[in-house]
């Protein structure tokens, strides 16, 4: 499971987004973090920070906000369905990790020198006068790994457009992840509070 994330490096274009906020750069995100989201609005590209971690208007256990969304059954799911159908985001994200063997060794996922776009599904949450966003990642399977379902340009205009129909986004569900890099990590990224580019200090 795409349990963690790192944005340490973005593009003037992407900077330039409506809306774009006073970024960090971050190397170990987890659950509960703020990421960045892209999403349409009025027909046009922003971005914004969300809680990672899907937080609907009508949820009242604020400890149970899910982080993903399983892509072959998210469209049926009750806590999915509505986002699916109308709020759909991109993460983008610098790579992730990955958790693997007994021992649990740690490996970074990436496109090398490109970001990746992750598929998204987001929510408003009022709280007072003001309102929160939140977002949980759309994941599919990769063998025994559940890795977050990533988009190319032609993909992520699809995703993120109210016209797409139905039937189109499904396919979406189903496409085919681009050729990532991997490699072996040293476990200095299993500490949660580590957030330095010492998290991707090689095996």
């Amino acid at each position: 499971m795409s349990g963690r994330l790192a944005l340490f490096r973005w593009s003037p274009a992407l900077a330039a987004l409506p809306g774009f906020p006073a970024l960090q750069a971050h190397w170990n995100l987890a659950p509960g973090a703020p990421l960045l989201l892209l999403r349409e609005q009025d027909g046009a590209l922003r971005a914004d920070l969300a809680r990672w971690g899907l937080t609907p208007a009508w949820l009242t256990d604020l400890s149970r906000t899910p982080a993903h969304a399983r892509a072959e059954t998210l469209a049926e799911q009750p806590m999915f369905r509505e986002a699916f159908a109308r709020r759909r985001g991109l993460v983008p994200v610098n790579g992730f990790y990955e958790w693997r063997g007994t021992r649990k060794r740690p490996f970074w996922v990436s496109g090398e020198d490109r970001l990746l776009y992750c598929a998204a599904l987001w929510e408003v949450y009022p709280a007072g006068d003001r309102e929160y966003l939140s977002l949980a990642l759309v994941t599919r399977p990769a063998a025994a790994l559940r890795r977050p379902l990533l988009l190319d340009e032609a993909g992520q205009r699809e995703w993120l457009a109210a016209e797409t129909p139905a039937t189109r986004l499904r396919e979406l569900l189903a496409a085919p992840s681009p050729t990532l890099k991997e490699r072996a990590l040293a476990s200095l990224v299993n500490n949660p509070a580590l957030d330095g580019p010492e998290c991707l200090t090689p095996a």
